[in-house]
C-alpha cells in the first residue's frame, strides 16, 4: 500500500504561532519580583488567532484576539484573552470584497493592533473600520466616528503628544486609494483629506512630525490575480516608484512634496522628527518584499532617511547590520526628536522565533542586546514612563515572552535604563500567548 503523508502545516499554524482554542480569565496572577506601583492600567496585545481547524491562508488573515494583563497596586490583578467578535467571526465565510469588487468596511478581522484614545479602546486592522472594546476586552462594536469615517483605518494611528490628536489614514483597492484623517483629543473626526497616489498600494504605516505628516508610497501593489497562490492580494512591483510624501499638518493634497527613495518596503517606522532643517525618519527597511510569495519575508534593517526640507535631497543610511522589526519608542516623543528606540531582533528564517530585544541609543550610535535565552521568545516591547514627568528612557519596557520549555508566556517588566539586568517583575500567565503583532499600554485615567 502506498504511504501517504500530510502536507506540512504553515508556520502560522505551528508551534507558538498556532492559535489557542479558548478564552480564559485568571485573577491575582503570580509575580516574581515586584511590579512598580506606578503601573496602573492594562497591557494589551493583539494578533491573529483563527478558530480551531481553520487555515486562513496567511498569517495576516486570522481572527483577531486581544490578550490583556491588568496591573495595579504592585500586582497583576487579572489576565484575559478574548476574540474580537467582528462580523466575520460571528458569520464565518463573510466576504470583505464582493463579487462586483465593492468593499464592505464593516467586515473587519481587527487582528493587528489595539490602542487607547479619548477613553476608547480600539482593535484595528488596516482594511476596515475599527472595533471598540470594553476595559475587560468584551466587544462593544464597530466604531465609525459617528458615521464620519468613510474609508478604512490604518492599524497604526499616531497620537500627537502635544495636541492629543489622533492622526491616521485609510487605503483602498479603488479610488480614493489613500485618505488622511485626524481626530481631535476628544476622539471627534475633524479632518479627512484625499491624497493622490499612483495606484492601489499597500500602505501599512506612516509617520508624523511636529509640523508634517509623512506617507510611504512603496512598491507593494494590488495583485488580485495572484491571490490564490500568494495568500494576499499584493505583490512587489519593479515598475512602481518608491517615495515619501511630506504634507504639512495644516495642509492637504496640493501641499504634498513627493521625494523618491531607493526601492524598498517599510511596515513600521520607529519615529520621525524635524531637526536643523531636515526631516528624519527611522524605520525597519526591507530591501524587497513578496516578489514570489506573500508568505516569504526578507529581513528588515533599521535605516535612517534624512530629507533636506529645502532641497528635498534624501540621504539613506543603515543604522544596524542586524535584522530587526517591531520598532518602538517612548510614545511621548512621537513626532519629536528621540534618543532611544527598542525593537525585536529578527530571525531570517520565516517562522523562526527571536530570543532577543535590542535597545538603540541613536545619539551615541550604540546598542544593547537583551537575550532571553534559548527557547525564550520576546514580542514587541512597549515603553511606559515611570511617572508623568519622567525623562526619556526613565521607565519600563513591557513585553510578552514565550517559554517553549514550559509552553507558557510571561509578561516581563524591564527597567529600560538597566536593559540587561534582571527583570523588575515577571508576571506568570495561565497559558501561552501566540506570537502576534502589536500592543499598547492603556493607563488608568488619573495616570494618563
Amino acid at each position: 500500500m502506498a504511504s501517504t503523508s500530510e502536507a506540512p502545516r504553515p508556520f502560522y499554524l505551528s508551534d507558538n504561532f498556532a492559535p489557542v482554542e479558548e478564552e480564559r480569565s485568571a485573577f491575582e496572577l503570580p509575580v516574581r519580583g515586584s511590579v512598580p506601583e506606578s503601573l496602573r492600567g492594562v497591557y494589551l496585545r493583539n494578533g491573529p488567532n483563527p478558530v480551531a481547524g481553520v487555515d486562513p491562508g496567511h498569517w495576516f488573515l486570522g481572527d483577531g484576539m486581544v490578550h490583556g494583563v491588568r496591573l495595579e497596586e504592585g500586582g497583576a490583578a487579572w489576565y484575559r484573552n478574548r476574540w474580537v467578535r467582528t462580523r466575520p467571526f460571528e458569520e464565518p465565510g463573510l466576504q470583505f470584497v464582493s463579487a462586483d469588487g465593492s468593499v464592505d468596511r464593516t467586515v473587519a478581522l481587527a487582528n493587528t493592533n489595539v490602542v487607547g484614545h479619548a477613553g476608547r479602546i480600539l482593535a484595528l486592522v488596516e482594511t476596515s473600520f475599527p472595533t471598540e472594546l470594553s476595559g475587560k476586552l468584551e466587544t462593544i462594536g464597530l466604531h465609525s466616528f459617528d458615521d464620519k469615517l468613510a474609508t478604512a483605518m490604518t492599524a497604526h494611528p499616531k497620537i500627537c503628544p502635544t495636541t492629543g490628536e489622533m492622526h491616521f489614514f485609510g487605503y483602498g483597492f479603488s479610488p480614493p486609494y489613500l485618505t488622511y484623517h485626524c481626530a481631535d483629543a476628544n476622539g471627534v473626526l475633524v479632518r479627512s483629506e484625499e491624497i493622490t497616489v499612483g495606484g492601489p498600494t499597500m500602505i501599512h504605516d506612516f509617520a508624523i512630525t511636529s509640523d508634517h505628516v509623512v506617507f510611504m508610497d512603496l512598491p507593494i501593489v494590488l495583485d488580485f490575480e495572484g491571490l490564490e497562490s500568494r495568500g494576499m492580494p499584493y505583490a512587489w512591483s519593479d515598475d512602481y516608484p518608491a517615495r515619501f510624501g511630506i504634507m504639512p499638518r495644516s495642509g492637504g493634497d496640493a501641499d504634498i512634496r513627493w521625494v523618491e527613495i531607493e526601492p524598498c518596503y517599510i511596515f513600521h517606522p520607529m519615529n520621525a522628527f524635524e531637526l536643523a532643517g531636515k526631516l528624519v525618519l527611522d524605520a525597519a527597511r526591507y530591501p524587497e518584499l513578496w516578489r514570489n510569495s506573500a508568505n516569504e519575508f526578507d529581513a528588515a534593517y533599521l535605516y535612517r532617511f534624512s530629507i533636506d526640507l529645502d532641497s528635498e535631497k534624501v540621504t539613506e543610511e543603515a543604522l544596524d547590520d542586524r535584522p530587526s522589526e517591531f520598532p518602538r519608542i517612548d510614545d511621548r516623543l512621537c513626532g519629536l526628536p528621540n534618543r532611544y528606540g527598542y525593537a525585536v531582533v529578527s530571525e531570517t528564517d520565516v517562522g523562526a522565533a527571536s530570543t532577543s530585544l535590542i535597545k538603540y541609543d541613536l545619539v551615541a550610535g550604540t546598542s544593547e542586546i537583551r537575550d532571553f535565552g534559548l527557547g525564550s521568545s520576546p514580542g514587541e516591547a512597549v515603553f511606559v514612563p515611570a511617572h508623568p514627568d519622567a525623562e526619556e528612557d526613565e521607565g519600563y519596557l513591557l513585553a510578552l515572552v514565550y517559554d517553549a520549555a514550559r509552553e507558557v508566556s510571561d509578561l516581563v517588566i524591564l527597567d529600560a535604563r538597566s536593559f540587561d539586568a534582571e527583570p523588575l517583575a515577571v508576571v506568570s500567565l495561565p497559558r501561552r500567548v501566540p506570537f502576534g503583532f502589536h500592543g499598547n499600554w492603556v493607563a488608568d485615567p488619573a495616570d494618563s
